[in-house]
């Protein structure tokens, strides 16, 4: 059976590497063509929170408390990404967006 697809906004488990270890994350990144590399740009959540304006927090029913840190950015290949949790609206999406557009300062 092929892999899921995987869209932007979508919420996933994923393993980070030892150090990180399996988290959730933000799918940042569009679809892929067929030429790029099947890597998908992610946002981390965390419940350990340090208050800072750059963790974005989205209550949703299938995290726990916690947010979105936008400065731990990551790249994973297609075989990180375990299992599909939930979607972010486009509201909430739009709130990971515009912190990160002010941490790039874009």
């Amino acid at each position: 059976m092929p892999p899921l697809p995987v869209d932007c906004g979508e919420v996933w488990l994923t393993d980070l590497g030892m150090a990180a270890k399996n988290r959730p994350c933000l799918v940042l990144s569009v679809a892929l063509g067929p030429d790029d590399r099947v890597l998908y740009a992610l946002v981390p959540h965390t419940t350990a929170l340090q208050g800072s304006r750059y963790e974005v927090d989205v209550p949703t029913s299938f995290l726990k408390p916690g947010a979105f840190n936008v400065q731990g950015l990551a790249a994973a290949p297609r075989p990180r990404l375990i299992r599909r949790l939930g979607l972010l609206s486009p509201v909430e999406m739009a709130q990971v967006e515009s912190a990160v557009r002010v941490w790039l300062g874009l």
